[in-house]
């Protein structure tokens, strides 16, 4: 899942962020923090897939509930981007969330993700800066999607 995520964040955020800014970004993701996240609660859905002949995790969501407003993230490898398995993981997480009894979920979109979570029904609420594990900060667009209630 790390490599997946730097890989994300080197190719598709490079985009819109200046090196160093891409460097703080992807410095603090280990496979650790994924192992702490889950201990937390956070669930995972993961892609796999093939690259050279090489089994690879192709991408992840995930789903962070939370008392005050349940959280989603979604990273794709650059070569996996666009072609519909982010919203695939997506969904994943978003019926994780419904299952849960969210009525919303948030996320802090990096620039380069800011046109896929429009496209997948967030609307912006605000924008700022993400603090990021190394410390540093960087632009965000603060979204959330409202959740359709259990059937």
């Amino acid at each position: 899942m790390a490599a997946a995520h730097r890989d994300s964040i080197h190719a598709l955020g490079s985009r819109f962020y200046p090196p160093p800014v891409v460097e703080a970004w992807s410095a603090a993701v280990t496979p650790e923090i994924y192992a702490s996240a889950m201990q937390a609660g956070e669930a995972f859905f993961i892609a796999t897939g093939t690259i050279d002949g090489e089994a690879v995790v192709l991408g992840f969501a995930s789903h962070r509930p939370d008392d005050d407003e349940d959280g989603a993230s979604v990273y794709v490898r650059g070569s996996a981007a666009r072609r519909g398995l982010g919203s695939a993981l997506l969904r994943r997480a978003e019926a994780h969330a419904r299952a849960h009894d969210a009525a919303s979920i948030a996320v802090q979109a990096s620039l380069a993700g800011v046109a896929f979570y429009r496209a997948n029904g967030f609307e912006e609420v605000g924008r700022g800066e993400a603090r990021l594990m190394t410390g540093a900060s960087m632009e965000c667009v603060f979204m959330r999607k409202r959740l359709p209630p259990r059937a």
